[in-house]
């Protein structure tokens, strides 16, 4: 595809509702895979090297991060556009249809989007049918797992246990996230005794179901971009006690100031986009110095261009993952991606 192509249907896109036009855009996509419409615009993506993380071999170093693909249904036809592994959810134990509308807001301007969709999803049994029904994805799939709204923080670690057991021997890795700003009360489980408790269940249920399957299934947690150098050496020292697999760097943020005074600047919910590519990126590179290269970290928050990828792999990351930066940029940036890891010494 190129990009004239996608700004073209961009176009037409923006001009709706972004949560509609998300909708619409996703079940174009499914509709374009089924006939082949999708395997002739796309062509072959750049061969870029494999990258072994988490005891994982990936296709290349390009995912896709949770949250476009939430349930999981639509695999084969974003593994069409190069991804090289996608993480479907935030998927929840149970159903539930997230917060009220509207939810998610452009702001065309600074190349950003803020979203409190409230982990909206169709429950971790759905989800996981979703998956086992992709036909020709090759790539790598994780599952970033969540706890439901009315679950209390108490209770949040059943919730979390329930999901990684859920979806075991499906997900290729699970992502644990504890840093969306749009469940009430989730980023207090990033509170480090609170991380550590829920490390030590989650690592404790790894070891059972490794043992009864023969599978082991690698578990990373993804955090926040809003956290001082105390709170960031800290959780690195229980990431490390806690033996946790994988680090995804970051999510959201609720910080303002790059934005202010554009329209929806002040609708809550989780900003992400051009305005965060520099703050996840030193958070990316604080977490790696602390790490000491243990723990593996995938890098994602505002990734707009192959330079912002790089800079993220330069920061300490091993692998990448788009969100904002598709949707503003669409396919072609995938392929930019591939292309420059290709072309680099």
């Amino acid at each position: 595809m190129k990009q004239w192509q996608y700004q073209l249907a961009k176009k037409g896109l923006f001009k709706m509702d972004a949560e509609e036009a998300h909708h619409l855009s996703m079940s174009m996509l499914r509709k374009a895979e089924s006939t082949g419409v999708l395997k002739y615009l796309m062509g072959k993506a750049p061969k870029s090297p494999e990258v072994e993380c988490m005891g994982l071999k990936f296709p290349n170093a390009v995912g896709l991060a949770a949250g476009l693909d939430k349930e999981g249904n639509t695999i084969d036809a974003l593994g069409r556009l190069g991804f090289g592994f996608i993480e479907i959810g935030t998927i929840t134990p149970l159903p539930q249809g997230g917060n009220d509308k509207p939810r998610l807001f452009r702001i065309i301007e600074s190349e950003a989007i803020i979203n409190r969709m409230g982990f909206n999803n169709c429950g971790i049994e759905e989800g996981v049918k979703n998956v086992q029904s992709a036909k020709t994805y090759k790539g790598l799939v994780g599952f970033n797992i969540g706890k439901n709204k009315l679950t209390p923080n108490d209770e949040a670690v059943s919730d979390y246990v329930k999901a990684l057991r859920g979806c075991w021997g499906v997900a290729d890795y699970v992502t644990v996230n504890i840093s969306s700003p749009n469940t009430p009360g989730l980023r207090d489980l990033q509170a480090a005794d609170d991380t550590a408790r829920l490390i030590h269940a989650l690592k404790e249920e790894q070891a059972v179901l490794t043992e009864r399957t023969g599978v082991k299934m690698p578990i990373a947690l993804k955090v926040a971009p809003d956290m001082g150098d105390e709170q960031i050496a800290d959780l690195s020292k229980v990431f490390l006690d806690g033996g946790l697999d994988g680090l995804v760097a970051t999510n959201t943020t609720i910080e303002r100031a790059a934005v202010k005074g554009k329209a929806f600047s002040t609708q809550a919910g989780g900003l992400s986009g051009a305005p965060v590519t520099q703050r996840s990126t030193e958070v990316i590179s604080a977490f790696h110095s602390h790490l000491g290269g243990k723990i593996p970290i995938i890098g994602v928050g505002g990734i707009m261009n192959a330079q912002d990828a790089k800079d993220k792999l330069a920061a300490g990351a091993t692998l990448v993952q788009l969100y904002t930066g598709f949707i503003y940029h669409g396919p072609p940036l995938v392929h930019d991606i591939l292309e420059s890891l290709s072309n680099r010494r």
